[in-house]
């Protein structure tokens, strides 16, 4: 498929997933994923052509407008919507399929210095929510959904919803496979337990050594009886 066919159809996408677009012209004008995408379009040509510090200046012109950065390298398909695009960063070996939505904060990286396939493949249906960190190559299967803010160091299957820091599958197809632990850590009433068991255990050492019956501590809010 032909470049301008691809912007075409990113196009046509912004207006399925953004309710906000109101006409062509304003994504034309105004959307700065969109602009940063046809600029990748522009620089990848180039890069496949052998153009390639011409098609760094141009990524780096796009990055300066926009606030997303494209490797020209990275191969990305048609349909693809980056929403609020501020700080995407996608890497020289990335592939995106098509009809992939990608929020801000979004960074499809490497993990280390290695050459070749560094970055990962994202395959056609995929949701980026804002802040997700796909980092490695491996492959995130179709019609995935990585959550915000994820950091994702592994393979993820088709249908499948990751969310946590690692991320890790919640939910493949619909159907719950992990249930979350949404409690969160108290250090205060953690330190107050602590400190609650370390008198106790003062208190029966005392009267052993008194040999006096051990005083009971009265329930929290109640007044204790004389």
């Amino acid at each position: 498929m032909r470049a301008t066919q691809k912007i075409k159809k990113d196009l046509a996408a912004v207006f399925r997933h953004d309710p906000a677009a109101r006409s062509k012209a304003e994504v034309i004008l105004t959307y700065g994923g969109f602009h940063a995408l046809v600029l990748y379009r522009f620089a990848h040509f180039l890069h496949v052509h052998r153009y390639r510090l011409l098609a760094r200046i141009i990524s780096q012109f796009a990055k300066f407008l926009t606030g997303i950065e494209i490797h020209p390298g990275a191969k990305i398909g048609y349909g693809v919507v980056i929403d609020h695009g501020e700080g995407v960063v996608i890497g020289e070996t990335a592939e995106v399929g098509n009809n992939v939505l990608i929020y801000q904060g979004v960074t499809l990286g490497g993990t280390g210095k290695d050459k070749g396939k560094r970055h990962p493949t994202v395959e056609d249906g995929v949701m980026l929510c804002s802040g997700a960190k796909v980092l490695g190559p491996f492959t995130v299967g179709k019609n995935a959904r990585i959550g915000a803010g994820s950091i994702v160091l592994k393979e993820v299957p088709p249908n499948a919803t990751v969310v946590g820091v690692p991320g890790r599958i919640v939910k493949i197809g619909g159907e719950r496979v992990d249930d979350l632990d949404q409690a969160l850590p108290d250090p205060v009433t953690d330190e107050l337990k602590s400190l609650s068991a370390r008198i106790a255990v003062l208190e029966q050492r005392l009267a052993d050594a008194s040999g006096t019956k051990k005083a009971t501590i009265p329930e929290s809010g109640t007044a204790a009886k004389e």
